[in-house]
């Protein structure tokens, strides 16, 4: 079974949409149900094995750091963007040193999820799956009706050999990327760390036939706005 040992936690956004909140912490620090949206991200990792997480700072970086000092389970390497924000791919590419040259996962620290009861976690499912011969990204997806607080049309088609094209409009089941991927690093051979999204990888990775998914089992949660808390809270209520 694939085992990867380390992740890149993407936790430098600047939450915009959930003021008043982040006038006075970054968004990985709000709390659902008690616990701040990046800790649910970094359980997930310490259930799934992994030993070190690379954590990127740019807004209120100071409040985050300190609270990553807390933890104790996962080696947590800070990726310092204080002097500019990089974007998703950008961020990746700055903290590749720290990342070594074997796949690693990807997390967004300001979405999460429940796996599903009797089934095994779903990075760990992620790490069976990945197969690099075939693939650059793996991307964890979500049907529509397995997510909270997403209102957009899905981000993905879900091809029948499980690959991944921008969402068709035809398309009756779109998928949406659930903030967890993997990715060898190789992908971003030569490239320099400026401000870039990995969009543009996905994109390449497409055109290639090299995207693909693994459809997640359990329930996801993203939470966008100050309203939204509520309703991630009720949704996992009925889940526990």
């Amino acid at each position: 079974m694939n085992h990867l040992k380390k992740a890149m936690v993407l936790a430098a956004g600047l939450g915009k949409r959930m003021r008043p909140i982040t006038d006075t912490i970054p968004k990985p620090m709000v709390k659902v149900s008690g616990k701040t949206l990046i800790d649910y991200g970094l359980d997930s990792l310490v259930e799934a094995g992994v030993g070190q997480a690379v954590v990127n700072v740019h807004y209120l970086a100071g409040i985050l750091e300190k609270h990553l000092e807390n933890r104790h389970d996962i080696a947590i390497s800070i990726s310092d963007e204080r002097a500019e924000l990089l974007d998703s791919a950008g961020g990746i590419i700055n903290a590749l040193p720290l990342l070594g040259s074997e796949a690693f996962y990807i997390l967004n620290a300001d979405t999460f999820w429940v796996d599903q009861q009797g089934e095994p976690a779903n990075l760990l499912k992620m790490a069976e799956a990945f197969d690099e011969t075939r693939m650059d990204i793996l991307l964890m997806v979500a049907r529509l009706d397995q997510a909270t607080g997403y209102d957009g049309k899905g981000d993905f088609t879900l091809t029948p050999e499980a690959r991944l094209l921008r969402r068709q409009d035809n398309d009756p089941q779109p998928v949406i990327y659930a903030g967890a991927a993997i990715i060898h690093p190789g992908i971003f051979k030569d490239a320099e760390a400026s401000v870039s999204s990995l969009n543009r990888y996905f994109d390449h990775a497409i055109a290639n036939k090299r995207l693909y998914a693994m459809p997640m089992h359990g329930h996801w949660i993203t939470v966008g706005t100050p309203d939204a808390i509520e309703d991630a809270e009720k949704a996992l209520a009925a889940l526990n």
